[in-house]
């Protein structure tokens, strides 16, 4: 069964969140990724949840450690997100740090290269490499999203995205000896995820600001599931 998880970053106000939780139809394959003020009200409905970020240090203001997200069992974390990388500067050696010290929670790795780098499978093998260098990887999903396609509706072709997971399939395959789960990520929503559902390769979807959306994301997971 393929994975669906909602990434709602920080869209979404209290009532927002109220009426999701009134409309939305989540089952086993999905997990949501709220933001971090919002846990408790997803938590009572025992969904999978996940944290869109964490922190190996005990002593950042603002930020949640791993152990805070195991006491609220919390089960999964996205990494590496194309807006963290360029807004708050998280380089692969950061991300490979925070991936050393998740053993215990499942980790959603994202990876994808900018509109103007043009050997995506170099750019993809880079992350790859440096992310994963030295951790155990069981417990990682990979999440392909080509960093221009977010939030822009401008998506790659089927055989794109086929050819760029079975890449990263391959590489992971070769490296590390280890089968990997890769979804896809970036502008994913009802209108466009039965045809990227059609793709063989994938294992999933990463879905953004139609995760916010109760009618829009139930058709997602409708079509998926």
């Amino acid at each position: 069964m393929k994975i669906i998880i909602g990434n709602q970053k920080n869209y979404m106000t209290l009532k927002d969140v109220k009426n999701f939780l009134e409309n939305v139809k989540l089952n086993d394959n999905t997990i949501i990724c709220p933001s971090n003020i919002y846990l408790p009200y997803y938590l009572k409905n025992n969904y999978k949840i996940g944290l869109q970020n964490i922190s190996t240090n005990k002593t950042i203001t603002g930020e949640i450690n791993i152990n805070q997200a195991i006491s609220m069992k919390v089960k999964y974390v996205i990494i590496g997100h194309s807006e963290r990388r360029i807004n708050l500067l998280e380089t692969n050696e950061i991300i490979n740090n925070k991936l050393k010290e998740l053993d215990d929670i499942g980790v959603i790795l994202c990876i994808g290269e900018l509109k103007k780098e043009k050997n995506i499978e170099k750019v993809l093998e880079k992350q790859i490499t440096e992310c994963l260098k030295d951790t155990k990887i069981d417990n990682i999903i990979i999440a392909y999203e080509p960093v221009w396609a977010i939030g822009t509706n401008n998506i790659p072709s089927k055989e794109e995205i086929n050819k760029t997971v079975l890449f990263i399939k391959k590489i992971v395959k070769e490296k590390y000896n280890k089968d990997i789960k890769v979804l896809y990520g970036g502008s994913v929503n009802s209108s466009n995820i039965e045809s990227l559902n059609s793709i063989d390769s994938l294992d999933g979807f990463l879905v953004g600001r139609a995760s916010t959306n109760p009618i829009e994301f139930n058709k997602i997971i409708e079509v998926v599931s």
